[in-house]
């Protein structure tokens, strides 16, 4: 903060502030915001609206909630008990409201503090709209801010306090309920935590909306707040007295657009949400107080784009002044300046020239919004990825590790956010048919691969699917049931690389080689201690089944994007039948088409501290990395942040990530992820 406080632009967006509070004196202030907190401070009443009322105030003087009073109040009361003018506590509140807005906004966008000292703190839209006109809109789109602040770190008992906040402070804010609610509906890790929302809501109903509730004058004085019909100014006349109102039918085509996109993060919500409050001011012959609620919009924007964006925010400033400054009195508020008129001749006689600056702040204003579309919706990951499911095809011999593999990879992103498919439960028979005596399950012909593959395409098509479950223990099916497409399709199984319909459905695939000794080690304890089948049955069954496997499984490997294959450190342990040492492992990978390879050994080696052999073929198109050591889960997090930081907005609230050889592959898994995520977008 002191690093920003001492920056030449915050020492004069600071300067230009505190010249206006003393130099100039909008009438909206002098005449109802500053008579409304100083009657309410003089005789104090808890409905300081019937107390306004009874004085013969102005109804349309403080359409304004409990938040929006209780933040002026403070310094209100300060400046009376030292005898100083009331407009200088509502002035230097307006100022700590600035800086806190401004501060938020550091939060949200981080490491950027030149450009919001430049697009925000020295921001016409905001100085003349807050100090030049007095208006108060900074108060409830600070507390909207602090709301998108929570959810983005995902503390949502605050994030719903600060949105009924809001709602007290300025009724329009309400506009921004229905898209929280959307995103943490549609944001599957953030679902889990709606009930924080509703309770954090409930707070704030609770002590700033029901109380005023019970304020006749407060809800009429709302009511009669003209800003209030400016919604319904734009209209077709379809005749007989109905009418199409344009405002109401935009938002409401943009909350659709947002319910219809079925994977949000927080850029794309934030986008969508203020593209909302964009087109309001757009389309309404609005306040000039209004388009501050733009100002966070226009100013992430600006952070994510190119100088384009600056430029046209820049003009759509300056526009906004112009338009301002030069309306008819007649047709807006008068101002003041040391407590005298401004002449006439300051606004513009021609109303040609007024509509036409007017006319080309709204065709800016269109043009940015057409750009944040572009831009920040429509070229989203979380948009694009609505589109289609992201699917990774799993494969190996049995016992290789494969339900292992695959719920560590959900562990990542997280059982609301997974859908899993398993080759096992397309068996043709239970294990009691006597099918079984004279064929495998290793043999294609055993499984239903069409219906394997039919399923796969419905649920990566986002249809729901009738299945059945293959009870290991019992060797028999469950009843159907059904099984929801997801943001991530995990589909595992023996088969799974088998048929080339299958492979063309997966973004990523991956073959487990597992080391043969090795995954007869774990499938005889798997096999035994889990699922209850004799030491000789599963001895008989490797026999069995080493011909399908040779012809049918290992030949899979070759149409594998990533092959990870466990090989343990010391051979000779496994024949030791009574060995206490824990086994050991390197990890052998083999990467096609790989991105960076290059990238993930430096951090396996530098952070992991791993060591690390890699093997490129003469085109790169493979790339072979055999890995030794021990790691742990928070090396693994640590080194998954540095080679694909962009994934981690994919992943579960808290990751589950693995120690060793395990985490090795989640790791390695999620870098391919987002290399195939990359090609995806490309393609």
């Amino acid at each position: 903060m002191k690093k920003v406080i001492l920056n030449p632009l915050f020492i004069i967006g600071l300067v230009i502030r505190l010249g206006l509070v003393f130099l100039i004196q909008p009438q909206p202030v002098i005449e109802w915001y500053v008579p409304f907190l100083n009657i309410s401070t003089t005789a104090f009443s808890l409905d300081p609206w019937e107390l306004w009322l009874t004085h013969g105030g102005d109804p349309i003087a403080f359409p304004y909630g409990y938040v929006m009073w209780l933040t002026f109040l403070p310094l209100t009361l300060l400046c009376k008990l030292l005898s100083l003018p009331l407009i200088y506590g509502y002035g230097f509140t307006l100022i700590i409201i600035d800086f806190s807005l401004l501060q938020v906004l550091r939060k949200i966008i981080q490491n950027r503090d030149r450009l919001l000292l430049v697009t925000y703190w020295l921001s016409p839209i905001v100085i003349v709209a807050s100090y030049f006109m007095g208006f108060n809109d900074l108060v409830p789109v600070l507390l909207l801010s602090l709301a998108l602040y929570y959810v983005k770190k995902s503390n949502l008992l605050f994030c719903g306090m600060a949105c009924i906040a809001a709602i007290s402070a300025k009724l329009s804010m309400i506009l921004a309920l229905p898209f929280f609610l959307i995103y943490l509906i549609h944001n599957r890790g953030l679902r889990q935590l709606l009930p924080d929302y509703i309770k954090g809501m409930s707070i704030g109903i609770v002590i700033t909306l029901l109380p005023f509730l019970f304020s006749y004058s407060g809800l009429s004085m709302i009511a009669s707040n003209p800003e209030m019909i400016k919604v319904y100014k734009l209209a077709f006349d379809l005749g007989s007295g109905m009418f199409i109102y344009l405002v109401p039918l935009a938002y409401c085509i943009t909350l659709y657009i947002t319910w219809r996109v079925k994977r949000l993060n927080f850029e794309l919500f934030n986008a969508l949400m203020g593209l909302v409050f964009l087109l309001v001011v757009l389309m309404t012959p609005a306040s000039p107080g209004w388009f501050i609620w733009t100002i966070p919009l226009l100013v992430s924007y600006q952070a994510i784009s190119d100088r384009v964006s600056i430029l046209l925010v820049s003009l759509f400033s300056v526009l906004y002044v112009l338009s301002s400054l030069l309306l008819s009195p007649t047709d807006f508020i008068f101002y003041y300046f040391n407590g005298l008129n401004i002449p006439e001749t300051l606004y513009s006689s021609n109303d040609k020239l007024s509509s036409l600056i007017y006319t080309g702040m709204v065709a800016t204003g269109i043009i940015l919004a057409v750009r944040i579309y572009r831009e920040n919706v429509i070229r989203n990951d979380y948009f694009r990825l609505s589109r289609k499911p992201f699917v990774i095809g799993i494969a190996g011999d049995s016992g290789a590790g494969k339900d292992t593999f695959s719920d560590s990879i959900m562990g990542l992103f997280g059982q609301h956010s997974v859908t899993t498919l398993s080759g096992d439960d397309y068996h043709l028979w239970d294990r009691q048919k006597p099918m079984w005596q004279v064929m495998t399950h290793l043999n294609p012909m055993a499984n239903d691969l069409e219906g394997f593959a039919n399923d796969l395409v419905s649920l990566t098509d986002g249809k729901s699917i009738q299945a059945r479950h293959y009870d290991h223990s019992s060797g028999r099916m469950s009843k159907p049931f059904t099984i929801k497409s997801n943001d991530i399709i995990i589909a595992s199984g023996l088969h799974a690389l088998y048929l080339h319909i299958l492979r063309k459905c997966y973004n990523l695939s991956v073959y487990l080689d597992i080391d043969e000794d090795l995954r007869r080690h774990f499938k005889l304890q798997r096999d035994v201690h889990q699922r209850g089948h004799t030491v000789e049955r599963v001895l008989t069954s490797f026999e069995k089944r080493e011909p399908d496997s040779e012809r049918f499984i290992r030949p899979q490997a070759a149409h594998a994007d990533l092959v990870l294959s466990l090989q343990p450190i010391r051979a000779d342990i496994l024949d030791d039948k009574n060995h206490n040492r824990p086994l050991r492992f390197k990890l052998v990978v083999r990467s096609r088409h790989g991105l960076n390879e290059l990238s993930l050994t430096r951090v396996l080696v530098g952070v992991c501290g791993l060591h690390v052999d890699i093997i490129s073929s003469n085109d790169a198109s493979e790339v072979e990395l055999t890995i030794e050591g021990e790691t742990s889960a928070q090396d693994i997090e640590l080194a998954a942040q540095m080679i694909c930081p962009r994934i981690f907005e994919f992943l579960d609230i808290k990751p589950q990530w693995r120690d060793g050889v395990v985490g090795l592959m989640q790791l390695i898994t999620l870098s391919h992820i987002n290399q195939a995520l990359t090609k995806r977008f490309i393609w």
